[in-house]
């Protein structure tokens, strides 16, 4: 097989700074954004049933945890920065992982980081109108290829500098950044822990309990169009639990990773998914369905927060939301950078990329290139849509990374694995067998009523795909030109006299 040597895993390039509790942190404020607090009104609608939306989320934190123990023995095996790239790439060869990593850089990551960036931005204009994109500052003409307009207003203006300043924290060094997420982490886990003990316990509302949980609890019956519904409505609950696999970009920083990787990524995900399912219980305590539906704007917990406490919860809603947006991002800006890295590494991405600062011994490049693509996706705003195409591709390539796990174990057996998933190979074949069920179903659904090439044109899943294979002429072209062995990038950044 046709792979290189990923010079991330080079002892003398990024430094060992991520404790066992540091990895946990990344993976729990990576997945806790601004998800938990709105999607569940679109799930509800969708699935029209308390016992639906729960189950939602039930079979997304089991199918979640069963990945994250696949990646986690992928992650004890290969403990290299990029994480599910080197993954692919040592499983499939160097055009899947370039694929994932195109798809990546031009909206999965920094997609995710300009949305979660605005959406902070919209929740700060709660407590400060004066932050709205309706205040223009200046018309920047327009996003090129695209036509898309760029308008700086005050809203992505907060937007923006917050990805700077989220960059700038990171580039200090990976301790900096780590110390940062967990702080950040605590504050969101302690509103979610919040939402649940006053919603489930101490202000929980007899009434709306009973009726939630009385005869509308599942609503319809059980059958192939309520299967239909309920696949195409996880994309809400999938997409709140995503960003787990990005403590793996991370891997070639944490300390004894064989060991506390396999740990972080089962203890976050499981920690996480828990929450989020106590949080939807806390949602139907105290409030109706149809107000979980319909809540203003999807801000559920907004809503949640306002019938427990009354005005003032309104404020403290966002501001628990502005944490949870600011800490999510901290982590997406502080893994992603690592996977560009590890493509220059491979001659797939600009060179500089693969440069490590002397000092902080972080990918300063990788960062800075990350966050000037984010801003123009923030300035954009056509970020949200590029997102909606992708989720289908974002689950390909999860049942993709999983099968490594199949592949790896027949043309690597002699590989050592301190850690082997529990139930081999049952869970990675349910992993698999679930989560193509449910892309398909995707596939299929949205939008209802197109029908062959018409869902390749107009299905969000088809136009995710069209900007994944955009990515197989930038391959070819940049492994033409840009591709070079690991004595050429020895002997490169001796030259310029960088540390990797």
């Amino acid at each position: 097989m046709d792979t290189f040597r990923n010079l991330a895993a080079e002892p003398a390039g990024l430094a060992q700074g991520i404790s066992l509790v540091d990895a946990t942190m990344i993976v729990i404020g990576s997945m806790v954004g601004t998800g938990i607090f709105v999607v569940s009104a679109d799930i509800a609608r969708q699935v029209g049933s308390p016992g639906l939306l729960l189950l939602a989320w039930l079979i997304t934190g089991v199918l979640t945890v069963m990945g994250a123990l696949c990646y986690g023995e992928l992650a004890a095996v290969m403990p290299h920065a990029g994480g599910q790239y080197v993954f692919l790439r040592e499983a499939f060869g160097p055009l899947p992982s370039f694929l994932y990593g195109w798809a990546m850089f031009i909206v999965i990551q920094t997609g995710s980081i300009a949305a979660v960036a605005v959406a902070a931005a919209k929740f700060l204009g709660v407590l400060f109108p004066s932050i709205s994109e309706s205040y223009v500052l200046l018309d920047l003409g327009v996003l090129p290829l695209t036509g898309r307009p760029l308008h700086l207003t005050t809203q992505n203006l907060v937007a923006v500098v917050s990805i700077l300043a989220g960059t700038a924290i990171n580039a200090l060094g990976v301790r900096h950044g780590a110390r940062v997420q967990t702080a950040l982490t605590v504050l969101k886990t302690l509103t979610l822990l919040a939402i649940i003990v006053l919603g489930c316990a101490l202000l929980r509302d007899p009434s709306v309990f009973a009726a939630n949980f009385g005869p509308v609890w599942l609503g319809r019956p059980w059958s192939p169009v309520t299967v239909r519904l309920l696949g195409a409505a996880m994309v809400g609950s999938f997409f709140a639990a995503d960003a787990w696999n990005n403590v793996t970009f991370v891997a070639a920083e944490v300390r004894n990773p064989r060991r506390n990787l396999p740990i972080a990524l089962a203890a976050g995900t499981g920690s996480v998914m828990l929450l989020y399912l106590l949080a939807n219980l806390a949602y139907l305590s105290v409030l109706p369905f149809d107000a979980i539906g319909h809540a203003p704007q999807d801000r559920v917990a907004s809503s949640a927060f306002g019938a427990m406490l009354g005005r003032a919860g309104q404020y403290v809603a966002a501001g628990a939301i502005i944490v949870s947006a600011l800490g999510c991002n901290n982590g997406l800006i502080l893994s992603g950078a690592r996977i560009y890295y590890a493509m220059a590494c491979d001659g797939l991405f600009f060179r500089t990329a693969a440069r490590v600062n002397a000092h902080t011994r972080t990918p300063n490049v990788a960062l800075a290139v990350q966050a000037i693509w984010a801003s123009v996706l923030a300035l954009a705003g056509s970020y949200g849509q590029l997102l909606d195409y992708v989720m289908f591709t974002v689950l390909v390539f999860y049942v993709g990374t999983v099968a490594g796990v199949l592949v790896l174990r027949q043309t690597q057996p002699d590989w050592d694995r301190p850690y082997k998933i529990i139930g081999y190979p049952i869970i990675p074949l349910v992993y698999m067998a679930s989560v193509t069920l449910i892309a398909a179903v995707i596939f299929l659904e949205k939008p209802a009523g197109q029908l062959g090439w018409r869902r390749l044109i107009d299905g969000d899943a088809g136009r995710g795909l069209v900007v994944v294979l955009l990515g197989i002429p930038v391959y070819w072209a940049w492994s033409r030109l840009g591709r070079r062995s690991a004595p050429e990038l020895l002997a490169d950044a001796a030259d310029r006299n960088v540390r990797v």
